[in-house]
């Protein structure tokens, strides 16, 4: 017999014809049975009838001698089948011997080729070990050279990234990075129509500086939208890693620049949780609360750490809160006559130099983050909110946080200047002794005594570049103050009425939130098609934020996006704003030097 026949195969087909047979077989056996049963019945009923007449009893006899004659060919069929019956056990028996033998032959069968296969693994392995450890050596190698090309990668990928930046940096750029949040419950709502599901998830974050939206259309292929930031935070980064890429821009500040960080979006797609965070701003009880807290807390500690790195007393910092509600610029920390706060509203001006500047704005003087954090906190239960479909607090003003820094650092370069003259009038001094007759202090006994040159004012001679050589009060080198401004904006939320499902006075609420968003947006195309004309005027956001839009501060807008099918169209609209963003090129970002003026 040949060795890979599929006995089994054959076997279990017989046996299953011949147990076929055999159900066959009792199935019939079972139908004459309750045949006979039947006829039973009717002998019964045939012998109760016998009393009705000798007719009716030879009728009787006649039918039970029928039933009897039925009896006996159902007997004999009956005898018949159970003769077969035995003779298929028979086959069946005979069937499951011969299986078992072959399936004993075919288990030794295998032995014998495991052992053959065995002993043939041994042999190759005793010829061919070279040749193994050879290939081994090639494998680590190859590997080592993949681990030296990621590495090289990386390093690469972050050169680029920093040539990036530092392009940013010398064009003038806007600064955009993207944030897409995790699936949240608003997203699950029950949907049964044709095409995509609306908690499908469509915006995904596939590195750290590229989102891809799948556009899904009934009866139409998936189109993949690409687009660049220089930053893309997914839903698993944490608030530490959306500020670690932002903290880099708080050192401009104490280096005399301006800085705005602005976080743009639809509603509830997660600004006010990535400008705030999720717990209230004064509570600093553990290490979980303050990692949920957002840029706003997080870049007034970063601020008060760099000061306190800095000589005691040069800086101090004010604080002023603004919202901008239906186009109307409120100032949050202002106080009525008894001292309550109150929401009182502002005019915004242009001054001649073209700056923006809010009329009466109130500022508050703090020392340390958490007087910060407080401030913000108080303010914002007068910020105005509302109820929708959407959000159950969603916000419908501008918040606009603004720090103001005044440094009192002596100008470095007006004091390299100085000690720079006054090197050139020590070595002048050594050649030719010029000493000012208005120095009344100098002795000709020290003119040869250098160590005296720089000893105490009642024994040490002036030097003076000047017809005058002793310096006067008007050249010394005090310090030189300067104002720089940290503007922290949570932008309303763009949303569709349709979604929202708000009315009434929130139909006008929205309005006003579209209709500054869409100022915002065309402000910035204007900037990038490099207009004659900027429309920073149809709205108060833009009108109040010029400075930082198209000035020369440094500016960062965080993309906030939601991640399913059901808000794609904002989602793709906010995605396309940052795009144009990217493409307006501002003035170079200027140290700021202005001297304080007296109050």
């Amino acid at each position: 017999m040949p060795l890979f026949i599929n006995r089994d195969q054959i076997f279990a087909h017989q046996v299953h014809l011949l147990e076929h047979k055999l159900r066959s077989k009792e199935e019939r056996l079972l139908e004459l049975e309750t045949e006979n049963a039947i006829l039973h019945l009717r002998l019964a009923e045939c012998l109760g009838k016998l009393h009705l007449g000798h007719e009716e009893k030879t009728k009787a006899l006649a039918h039970h001698q029928h039933h009897r004659n039925a009896e006996k060919i159902t007997q004999s069929a009956l005898t018949k089948l159970l003769s077969e019956v035995q003779a298929l056990k028979q086959d069946l028996s005979e069937v499951f011997a011969v299986y078992v033998s072959f399936a004993n032959e075919l288990e030794e069968q295998s032995k014998q080729l495991l052992k053959k296969v065995d002993q043939a693994s041994l042999t190759l392995r005793d010829h061919n070990g070279d040749e193994v450890h050879d290939l081994q050596a090639r494998v680590e190698a190859l590997e080592h050279s993949l681990e030296e090309e990621k590495e090289r990668c990386r390093a690469e990928r972050q050169r680029r990234k920093e040539l990036h930046n530092t392009l940013v940096e010398l064009r003038g750029n806007i600064r955009v990075h993207c944030r897409v949040r995790p699936v949240l419950p608003i997203d699950n709502i029950q949907f049964s129509g044709p095409g995509p599901a609306p908690s499908e998830e469509v915006v995904y974050a596939i590195s750290d500086d590229t989102v891809v939206v799948n556009c899904l259309k009934t009866g139409m292929p998936v189109q993949n939208k690409i687009f660049e930031f220089e930053r893309v935070h997914g839903p698993e980064d944490s608030q530490d890693d959306v500020f670690e890429d932002i903290k880099p821009l708080l050192t401009s500040l104490l280096d005399g620049y301006n800085v705005c960080i602005m976080a743009y979006g639809q509603t509830g797609s997660g600004k006010t949780h990535t400008m705030i965070g999720s717990q209230p701003l004064g509570e600093h009880s553990g290490t979980k609360q303050e990692a949920q807290q957002g840029i706003i807390p997080k870049a007034a500690a970063e601020l008060f750490r760099l000061i306190s790195e800095k000589p005691a007393e040069s800086h101090t910092v004010e604080v002023s809160v603004m919202e901008v509600y239906n186009n109307e610029v409120f100032d949050l920390l202002a106080r009525d006559e008894q001292g309550n706060a109150v929401s009182q509203q502002r005019d915004v001006i242009t001054t001649s130099s073209g700056t923006s500047q809010v009329t009466s704005l109130t500022s508050e003087p703090v020392f340390s983050a958490s007087e910060v954090m407080q401030i913000v906190s108080r303010v914002l239960k007068l910020r105005a909110h509302c109820n929708t479909l959407v959000h159950t607090d969603s916000s419908r003003s501008h918040l606009i946080v603004t720090l103001t820094i005044s440094s009192k650092s002596p100008n470095a370069l007006a004091l390299a200047r100085r000690l720079q003259n006054a090197k050139k009038d020590m070595q002048r001094s050594t050649q030719r002794e010029f000493w000012s007759p208005r120095c009344h202090r100098a002795n000709p006994a020290a003119r040869n005594s250098p160590d005296k040159l720089f000893g105490s004012p009642s024994n040490s001679p002036c030097l003076s570049p000047s017809p005058s050589p002793c310096p006067s009060p008007g050249r010394t080198t005090s310090p030189t103050p300067f104002r720089t401004k940290l503007q922290l904006v949570d932008l309303a939320g763009s949303e569709c009425v349709g979604i929202s499902g708000v009315s009434g006075a929130a139909l006008w609420e929205v309005s006003c939130i579209n209709r500054s968003l869409s100022a915002l947006s065309d402000v910035l195309g204007a900037l990038a098609e490099q207009r004659p004309h900027v429309p920073y005027r149809n709205s108060k956001v833009t009108h109040l934020l010029q400075d930082a839009i198209g000035g020369d501060a440094k500016l960062l807008v965080m993309l906030c996006v939601s991640p399913t099918q059901r808000f794609i169209t904002e989602s793709l609209q906010s995605l396309g704003f940052g795009t144009r963003a990217r493409q307006v090129q501002k003035v170079l970002p200027r140290r700021k030097n202005n001297t304080l003026k007296d109050k």
